[in-house]
């Protein structure tokens, strides 16, 4: 039991070993999303119904058949004249039944609910891959977010091992007589802001992967992702305007898509609607067996009190049907002139629905298109000031390990350092997340193998 037990837990510290030095990929995290995530899980379950519908109105177009039987019994007694006595009438009767009826004509509408029930389908499938796009899309921003903490956090760590310098190379000079020793209580207390930067840029690291993992809906203890190199010079804007993004993306988007398809249905909708004007014809046809038992009593004369059975009957009736019905419509006390207007009132708002789409979409496209060449610009700038920020503290250092200048102006030097590095790789991401977007309204996947 021991020795069972010891090679339960190993195999437990391995697996959890193992969870916790696995690294996620933008395309693992993508995949398991999209598998596992409950609102796609619930909307493949409508998409589920849907397609049940379609089968359901397929299935009018079938003969309906029912079959019946039945048993009953009947008690009493009546007056025989022949026999000039009160005798006892009991029955049983058995029936059996089989009935058929098809619809023949209906106005259409049967094959016309099909159409709807299919075109529902298409669009509760494109409904779902709208849904899939923006959990994708939430993925890679949260993944990028985590790419970016990462680098600030090194950038924080970096900071560090520069106090350290400075603080080795204050002491020298202090000791030295060429620094007042004010300066190194100054350059030891900037040591300590640096490693309060570090804590605050580990918080913020682990608070994009509690994020991450939480979009993933994965347990978030032991979980990180695969760093990847994204080199900016290859990151390009997808053409000088909007207009060939927009009609790409009007072309593949799935909520254009859907909306067209709402706008097919209402269409089909009217005519539906309508048939209801039109008559309707069906055919049945049915087979009934009856069987019929009777057994009477009569009054013995030597005896009234009982009574004895005088006769035994069986009747056998069997009969055959086959009917053709029309219904035609006279008056519906104005029922299916209002189904026929909410029909296309019904049109027209999935008309309106539909543009509004458009509108929206153009209005995605191009906000992302200048949210894109804004950090094209920003990213621009901060990597020149990046280069001049580095330029000035380079020989800001060196005057300070010559003592030319105090640990106030240095610090000052290097903080303007680090806020432009920290601009950088913040605009760097912001970048990359808005040409994405851009590839992804003109058609090109989010994440590619």
């Amino acid at each position: 039991m021991k020795t069972r037990l010891s090679v339960l837990i190993a195999l437990l510290v391995i697996a959890t070993s193992f969870a916790q030095d696995k690294k996620w990929t933008l395309k693992e995290c993508v995949d398991h999303a999209l598998e596992y995530n409950l609102s796609v899980k619930r909307s493949n379950q409508i998409t589920e119904l849907r397609k049940e519908d379609i089968a359901s109105a397929k299935g009018n177009m079938l003969p309906g058949v029912s079959a019946s039987a039945s048993q009953n019994f009947s008690f009493g007694s009546g007056f025989d004249a022949l026999s000039n006595s009160r005798v006892a009438n009991d029955r049983r009767s058995n029936s059996f039944g089989l009935n058929t009826s098809v619809t023949l004509f209906n106005g259409f509408s049967i094959k016309n609910n099909i159409i709807q029930s299919k075109t529902s389908y298409e669009a509760s499938m494109l409904d779902l891959e709208k849904m899939k796009n923006d959990i994708s899309l939430n993925i890679v921003n949260s993944y990028l977010n985590v790419l970016f903490n990462k680098e600030n956090l090194k950038i924080a760590q970096a900071q560090i091992l520069i106090s350290e310098q400075q603080l080795e190379r204050t002491k020298e000079l202090v000791d030295a007589g060429v620094q007042p020793y004010g300066n190194l209580l100054e350059v030891e207390a900037t040591k300590v802001n640096d490693e309060n930067a570090v804590v605050t840029a580990e918080n913020n690291m682990a608070l994009s992967l509690l994020d991450l993992s939480q979009l993933l809906q994965i347990p978030n203890q032991g979980f990180d992702i695969e760093e990847i190199s994204i080199d900016i010079n290859s990151v390009a804007l997808l053409y000088n305007n909007t207009e060939e993004i927009f009609s790409k993306a009007i072309e593949n988007q799935p909520e254009i898509k859907s909306a067209s398809l709402a706008l097919q249905n209402s269409e089909m909708g009217i005519k539906i609607a309508k048939a209801d004007y039109l008559p309707s014809l069906s055919l049945s046809a049915g087979l009934n067996t009856v069987y019929n038992h009777r057994q009477g009593f009569k009054d013995d004369a030597n005896s009234p009190i009982f009574q004895f059975p005088f006769s035994d009957q069986l009747d056998n009736n069997f009969g055959q049907f086959v009917g053709l019905n029309l219904n035609i419509p006279v008056f519906s006390r104005g029922q299916v002139k209002a189904n026929v207007n909410r029909a296309k009132i019904n049109q027209e708002i999935s008309k309106i629905n539909l543009d509004d789409e458009k509108r929206a979409l153009r209005e995605s496209v191009e906000r992302a298109y200048i949210n894109a060449k804004a950090t094209l610009k920003e990213y621009e700038a901060a990597e020149k000031s990046v280069k001049a920020q580095e330029q000035s503290f380079t020989f800001a250092q060196e005057r300070y390990n010559l003592g030319a200048t105090n640990s106030f102006d240095f610090e000052q030097v290097r903080n303007r350092l680090v806020n432009a590095q920290s601009s950088l790789i913040r605009a760097k991401y912001n970048y990359v997340f808005r040409t994405k977007l851009l590839e992804f309204y003109y058609g090109i996947p989010i994440v590619v193998e």
